[in-house]
């Protein structure tokens, strides 16, 4: 399992706990900088990007909590988390969407020419997953995006950038397991996020995000998410069993 306790990113000054889950109280830029150093400084760095179903689960399966904690950087992705950090008294300063974080990566990869790969795009829909590389690269031309279930000997390749999308757990223990053997820079459980940059997902309006109710939106027009949402409640009171002291992290 990829560690690294020397990151800045984990000092407790920097994070906080929720559902013995480690979050970084961190900005775009923040994250941005701290990914340039580790690739000039020719270090890998692992990036999850949690939301309360995400904690909630972990909750319920403590290895998932451990492939969560051993990232070097775990943003914020649900505002969930935000209003929970509040409640136990260490605000985060803000979200930081997995989509946002993802958006600003491929451009620098364009920017920079890096080559990019991306695994589990479209939940393994082989026509969808051919579509979205090609939305991706005509969006940025510059940048080497393959999909790696059709790259052969993608395992040998140098890779700056590594998306994984195959969805949550799944794409996380993939992350862990693959980052000491792959040469891969920076790897990121993505989830669905290189969705709503291609189209496949509609984004909610920039004021709706704002104020929080991202997920609201989502669930208007995806109504099938109505039972995952069950998992907002269950986070929300596992919060306040944290504030008041009465959850064993280890069960």
């Amino acid at each position: 399992m990829a560690k690294n306790e020397k990151s800045p990113f984990k000092k407790a000054e920097n994070s906080v706990k929720i559902i013995g889950v480690r979050v970084n109280s961190t900005q775009l830029a923040e994250v941005l900088k701290k990914i340039r150093q580790s690739m000039a400084e020719g270090k890998k760095i692992l990036i999850f990007t949690p939301n309360p179903e995400f904690l909630v689960f972990a909750k319920e399966n403590p290895w998932f909590r451990e492939i969560l904690n051993s990232a070097d950087i775990s943003i914020p992705d649900g505002i969930g988390l935000v209003w929970a950090s509040r409640i136990l008294g260490k605000p985060l300063k803000g979200r930081l969407t997995g989509v946002d974080l993802a958006e600003k990566l491929l451009k620098l990869a364009d920017k920079n020419c890096w080559q990019v790969g991306i695994v589990g795009a479209r939940r393994g829909v082989v026509s969808q997953r051919r579509r979205q590389m090609e939305i991706l690269r005509q969006k940025y031309p510059a940048a080497k995006i393959f999909a790696l279930e059709d790259t052969p000997g993608w395992q040998k390749q140098k890779w700056e950038i590594i998306f994984a999308c195959q969805g949550m757990g799944e794409q996380e223990k993939w992350a862990v397991e693959n980052l000491p053997k792959i040469k891969a820079m920076v790897i990121i459980g993505a989830g669905g996020s290189l969705d709503f940059l291609t189209g496949f997902s509609r984004r909610a309006p920039v004021f709706i995000r704002k104020i929080g109710f991202e997920w609201f939106w989502r669930l208007v027009w995806e109504p099938w998410r109505a039972r995952r949402q069950l998992a907002l409640l269950k986070f929300i009171w596992l919060v306040i069993l944290q504030k008041l002291h009465r959850l064993d992290f280890e069960t």
